[in-house]
């Protein structure tokens, strides 16, 4: 296997899909001749033409708009929001029109919509940049919300998605892009959607976590492990629907559960995973349930975003507290 980017797998990920049905589109703000802002799409557009790899005006409700209509057509639109921080400008297309058509059509019409997008911090950008606004996605029935941790997970999962006869929310960690390599498979293959995996195993305690959090979880158990502690790490891939299956097998294993994300602690998928933990697995669990979080305040500006985010640190310290609570 050959060692890829996170960005380099999506790339591929979007060529494979391209070269494999012709109904497949891929549309936003400058993803044609430019390649797009992070260049996910670079090549694409002189390989496959303007009229399947172009770009869009500066208008993401226009973006959203199209490709609903596309799927009336039985094209596969693959649109990009440049930063998920505008994603406002397009939540009457995702919430109110992709994430209700096949109830609205009683199941007669698809919708295969796969609306990509940047999202998470740790790059200094500015305002609006950097915001994990995926519970608001999670919360909305009829969408699917998929936040790949790696290469290989990125390619898989694109596919997976662009392969989904309905909408789904395909959110890239903008800090990975270009800093993780790893091994991806070649060729075309596809990673299941709504499957949770176990990044790695342990006996004591389990993480819960997704995205761009996921490295940051692992790093944490390497650590703690030093110490005698061994931490089973789950990467839910995607967010909504949670398989809650996945974690309550951990759950049951451990007994000890810190959940972590990036995102701030109001907003939405650690509190989600947490009710979910309470409701079904509560005489499985040891000791209360942990949770590692941004605070609850609007992202800072880039100076003070080290101090704002979720680090290892925080991850180990609430791991520890979980572990010794008796």
């Amino acid at each position: 296997m050959a060692v890829k980017t996170y960005i380099a797998a999506i790339t591929e990920a979007l060529d494979l899909a391209l070269e494999r049905d012709e109904n497949v589109l891929v549309f936003g703000e400058d993803v044609g001749e430019n390649g797009g802002v992070f260049r996910a799409t670079e090549g694409l557009n002189a390989k496959y033409g303007k009229d399947r790899v172009f770009n869009t005006p500066l208008a993401e409700s226009a973006i959203g708009g199209m490709a609903i209509g596309l799927t009336t057509e039985d094209f596969r639109p693959v649109m990009e929001i440049q930063f998920f921080g505008f994603i406002f400008e397009v939540m009457d297309s995702i919430a109110a029109q992709m994430a209700r058509n096949r109830f609205r059509f009683s199941a007669t019409k698809q919708f295969p919509i796969v609306v990509r997008s940047p999202y998470g911090g740790g790059t200094h950008t500015p305002e609006m940049h950097a915001d994990n606004l995926e519970g608001l996605m999670a919360q909305t029935p009829g969408l699917r919300v998929v936040m790949p941790s790696n290469p290989a997970d990125a390619k898989g999962l694109l596919l997976a998605a662009i392969e989904s006869n309905d909408p789904v929310i395909y959110l890239e960690n903008l800090k990975l892009y270009r800093s993780v390599k790893a091994e991806v498979p070649e060729g075309y293959y596809t990673t299941p959607l709504d499957k949770a995996a176990v990044a790695r195993e342990g006996s004591d305690i389990t993480i819960v976590s997704y995205g761009g959090m996921v490295g940051n979880c692992l790093k944490a158990a390497e650590n703690l492990e030093k110490e005698g502690i061994s931490v089973e790490v789950i990467d839910l891939r995607t967010v909504s629907p949670i398989d809650v299956e996945t974690i309550g097998k951990s759950v049951e294993k451990t007994g000890r559960v810190v959940v972590a994300q990036e995102a701030q602690r109001q907003a939405g998928i650690a509190s989600s995973i947490m009710a979910e933990i309470s409701e079904r697995f509560i005489l499985s669990l040891k000791a209360p349930i942990g949770r590692v979080s941004a605070p609850d305040s609007v992202y800072p500006f880039s100076m003070a975003e080290n101090d704002w985010l979720p680090q290892v640190d925080d991850v180990v310290a609430k791991v520890k507290e979980i572990v010794e609570y008796d």
